[in-house]
């Protein structure tokens, strides 16, 4: 598949066939997500697959109310919790550099478009899910201190095809020299 394929054609999917994701798949996304650029390649990201069923369950329930991927954490075929190394990224020396302060967001974002981009290319679906109780989480996963827990993926290869949202156009958001 060619990277702008991969690019446009990945959707969020929540629904799932009964199909396993192979180990070597999964160690071919981790090498995805190795490669991923990092703030002075600290490589602050921690990934864990969460296999056991009773670990997906209480994974489950940290979510909130109404989100569309609550069935996704104990139905996909693979579940990814995505965590971080604090005080890595973004720091110089133990002092942070940036003005966003941790710029842990940042390098776990591009793992996770690494992650989900070759995941598409395997012909598997994902979503990144945010929205959910990140402490009882890390409690879940026993996360130790000075993490946190970012985002979970569950993935799968997809039960049906979802459309494409509307996209805006780059005319709408591109700006030359300045704002």
């Amino acid at each position: 598949m060619e990277l702008m394929e991969a690019i446009t054609q990945r959707r969020s999917i929540r629904k799932y066939q009964d199909r396993p994701v192979s180990d070597d798949v999964v160690r071919e996304l981790m090498d995805a997500v190795m490669w991923s650029p990092s703030w002075a390649n600290t490589q602050c990201w921690e990934v864990i697959q969460v296999k056991d069923p009773a670990k997906r369950e209480q994974l489950q329930q940290t979510i909130s109310k109404g989100n569309p991927a609550t069935k996704a954490i104990v139905s996909a075929p693979a579940l990814f919790v995505i965590c971080a190394r604090l005080k890595s990224s973004g720091y110089y020396n133990e002092k942070v550099t940036t003005k966003f302060g941790d710029w842990f967001m940042f390098d776990l974002g591009i793992a996770c478009q690494s992650l989900c981009l070759a995941a598409q290319d395997k012909g598997l679906g994902s979503v990144i899910v945010g929205l959910f109780d990140h402490d009882a989480a890390g409690k879940v996963i026993g996360l130790p201190g000075g993490h946190e827990v970012v985002a979970m993926v569950p993935m799968g290869y997809p039960a049906q095809d979802v459309k494409a949202p509307k996209r805006r156009p780059p005319e709408e958001f591109m700006r030359v020299d300045s704002f």
